[in-house]
């Protein structure tokens, strides 16, 4: 019976590669970095906070590292508006009319709380009073 050859990932080894290619390539830190957005087409976002970012712009290579998290777009708003271009503008059509579509069921019911009803022309009744002995005059 042969040998069964066993392949171990050496990460060490694999993070030196990275390395050594990336020093190839003259990458160099870019450095105040506060977050790191990558849009996604199904209208998630990956989302990097404080990440190291590092980039060789002659090779057209940029680095992001660091903790990842996946993230829905309206997790993210309204502080990454600044941020979106015209790719994302369907999605934000879509969280709109999700939120537009839900307001009015909401609304009916809460606006009965918020505002009492007007019971009376204000204008009216104060023709209707007709003492104006109480009102500064006006110079």
């Amino acid at each position: 019976m042969p040998k069964k050859k066993t392949t171990r990932k050496n990460l060490s080894h694999d993070d030196k590669r990275l390395t050594n290619t990336l020093k190839r390539l003259n990458v160099r830190d870019i450095p105040a970095i506060e977050e790191v957005n990558l849009f996604k087409d199904d209208g998630t976002v990956i989302h990097f906070a404080s990440p190291k970012v590092q980039a060789s712009i002659a090779a057209n290579t940029y680095v992001v590292s660091g903790n990842a998290e996946n993230k829905k777009l309206q997790e993210l708003l309204p502080g990454i508006i600044s941020q979106l271009g015209p790719d994302n503008l369907d999605h934000l059509k879509r969280i709109y009319s999700t939120y537009s579509n839900e307001a009015p069921e909401n609304k009916a019911e809460d606006d009965d709380d918020d505002v009492p009803e007007l019971e009376q022309n204000f204008e009216d009744a104060t023709k209707e009073d007709g003492d104006d002995d109480d009102l500064p005059e006006l110079v």
